[in-house]
């Protein structure tokens, strides 16, 4: 089945929400963790979100290169091709944007699907985030009401964030305190700028003690209530059930009763980067551990070329992160939902 077209994407969007589940959304960097990916969504017989980042565009585009539409362009045009092999639907999405890099990654990206849309075409991404965490939250949210605009001409979601996720991403480092908790008054602020839907639709990463990294489970502090009490609020003043469309950044480290909860309160989108980067590279140190001799032309012999060819690792590779992602699934109860 080909990338998701906008219709499908809502339809996910929405039968995660009512099934009370979220699709894991997979940060790649290669063809190599995007197939892994593929594989793991489509063992697990569940749809999925496979995102690529500012900085991982700019190593899709080369290293000489270092161009993050190119980048990013590339991902979704190889993504649309080699999709069409796996019985899932899989949305393209673009990961935390800061201010500085919105004329440099998503506004160009953005005006890409608006002109395919014009051409009869679907989106190239189905999805892109805006994060505003850095600056004010009245400049976040006009921000995110200008791009709003824009999204919906190419029929595009659009991804915010409303408080700061802690710890460090793509540069991005965010202290670990008090302001990882978006307040009630942050989401009816949001919702006054953004409204529910009629604007365009969009997903809110709304902070409950969220970090980015490795973290030991236990060691960080979620409060998946903050949700709930947001979740009810606008709801109250709406008279909507639910009325949010909700993301889970930084979740490693995130006890499963944690994860589950945050689900309850209506978490679709589940960001997950720091464990599928490991479970890709746990397999490669492994094989290169166990056959020294064969990788290397130790001593003046000739190694072993079954052993240092790339695909003899990287296969090993590909097959943790798709076993991570499967597992990814189950925590997130999308297995076996995916769309007929």
């Amino acid at each position: 089945m080909p990338i998701a077209s906008p219709e499908a994407y809502a339809e996910m969007l929405d039968r995660a929400k009512a099934g009370r589940y979220a699709y894991p959304a997979i940060n790649v960097t290669s063809s190599q963790t995007l197939n892994a990916a593929l594989k793991g969504f489509a063992d697990a017989e569940s749809d999925g979100i496979i995102q690529v980042s500012t900085g991982g565009a700019e190593y899709l585009s080369g290293p000489s290169v270092k161009d993050m539409v190119t980048g990013a362009s590339a991902f979704a045009a190889y993504a649309h091709e080699v999709a069409k092999n796996y019985p899932v639907t899989v949305a393209l999405h673009t990961d935390h944007c800061p201010k500085d890099k919105l004329d440099k990654f998503v506004r160009p990206l953005m005006a890409i699907s608006q002109e395919r849309v014009k051409n009869g075409q679907e989106p190239l991404f189905q999805s892109h985030m805006w994060d505003g965490s850095a600056v004010p939250v009245a400049e976040n949210l006009q921000i995110a009401e200008q791009l709003l605009a824009e999204a919906a001409k190419g029929k595009i979601v659009l991804e915010i964030e409303v408080g700061v996720v802690g710890g460090e991403e793509d540069g991005v480092e965010n202290a670990i305190n008090d302001k990882l908790y978006t307040t009630v008054d942050d989401g009816l602020a949001m919702v006054e700028a953004l409204g529910l839907g009629e604007k365009g639709r969009y997903m809110a990463a709304l902070t409950f003690g969220n970090v980015h990294g490795v973290y030991k489970p236990g060691n960080v502090k979620l409060r998946p209530e903050v949700l709930k009490q947001i979740q009810d609020a606008v709801g109250a003043k709406y008279g909507k059930d639910k009325p949010l469309s909700l993301v889970f950044h930084g979740g490693s480290g995130s006890l499963l009763e944690e994860i589950r909860e945050a689900l309850d309160y209506g978490v679709v989108k589940m960001n997950i980067d720091t464990d599928t980067q490991y479970a890709f590279t746990r397999p490669v140190a492994d094989h290169m551990l166990r056959n020294y001799d064969g990788v290397l032309k130790v001593d003046g012999e000739v190694g072993n070329k079954k052993q240092y060819d790339p695909r003899a690792w990287g296969k090993l590779a590909e097959a943790g992160l798709a076993a991570r992602v499967v597992e990814a699934c189950e925590h997130l109860r999308s297995t076996g939902t995916r769309m007929k």
